[in-house]
């Protein structure tokens, strides 16, 4: 079994290096154990709608599935899958040419511990195409980068106005008490931010987040699909708890949602 097959084949060279050369494709990253994956609807969703986007085209939801499935381990392991869809045919000229979207899927080992807390700074930065989780990722490794050259570990991103929209490769929420805040702004639709929306008992709402004002805040955290939440120890001056007692309760109720089979 490959861990980089493309159209559930190992990946060939010239196939690959397209993606390389002509960075322009859309994905989703999940984290897979025993054959399942929590929110493997939201991600196939944001694929097909993602692939219509960049390319006009249908997604098959089956055949995605197919893919996945045969490249998770045997033992059941747990594992991060990548799914990518390119066209390796695509040219620099004339993007606008019919296409015929590959699904290039990639695993790699999956964290066991929980990781620590995250001391980040905030940037001022909007992806292309904020709503599309694409494959231009320049911008922001970049400024990761700078963060952790400037003694963070990560970057929360602002808009000129210094509100508060995404993190680098992941949501944000905040905590005001038991009232949870997601930032309004242009950002990633994230597959585990729609989860913990839905499995959050207490009130929450979705409102403008201002940089300036975070002390307003008990905690806050980072929610992707690799590790579910991850608190925030701090942004910029601004120190959080990162052991919120309601932080406990969206990570209980992060692991009570079902995952799906593959």
């Amino acid at each position: 079994m490959a861990d980089i097959e493309i159209d559930g084949a190992p990946a060939d060279p010239a196939r690959l290096a397209a993606l390389g050369l002509l960075n322009y494709g859309h994905f989703t990253t999940m984290r897979a154990e025993a054959g399942r994956v929590r929110g493997l609807t939201l991600h196939l969703d944001r694929l097909v709608r993602d692939c219509r986007t960049l390319f006009g085209t249908e997604l098959d939801r089956a055949a995605v599935r197919e893919r996945i499935r045969a490249v998770l381990p045997a033992d059941g392991g747990p594992v991060i899958v990548r799914a990518t869809g390119y066209d390796p045919a695509l040219g620099l000229e004339r993007p606008a040419a019919p296409a015929a979207p590959a699904l290039l899927v990639t695993t790699r080992p999956a964290a066991t511990a929980e990781p620590g807390p995250l001391r980040v700074r905030t940037t001022v930065y909007r992806r292309e195409l904020p709503e599309v989780k694409h494959v231009g990722l320049f911008g922001l490794v970049h400024h990761r980068r700078l963060a952790q050259l400037a003694g963070h570990d990560d970057a929360l991103l602002t808009d000129e106005d210094g509100r508060v929209t995404e993190g680098t490769t992941w949501n944000v929420g905040f905590l005001a008490g038991d009232r949870l805040v997601w930032p309004e702004g242009p950002s990633l639709p994230g597959v585990t931010e729609a989860l913990l929306a839905g499995a959050y008992g207490g009130p929450q709402s979705r409102e403008p987040v201002h940089a300036t004002r975070l002390d307003e805040f008990d905690a806050a955290f980072a929610a992707n699909a690799g590790v579910g939440v991850r608190p925030l120890a701090a942004v910029d001056g601004t120190a959080f708890d990162p052991a919120h007692p309601v932080l406990a309760e969206l990570r209980a109720a992060y692991r009570g949602i079902a995952a799906e089979a593959v």
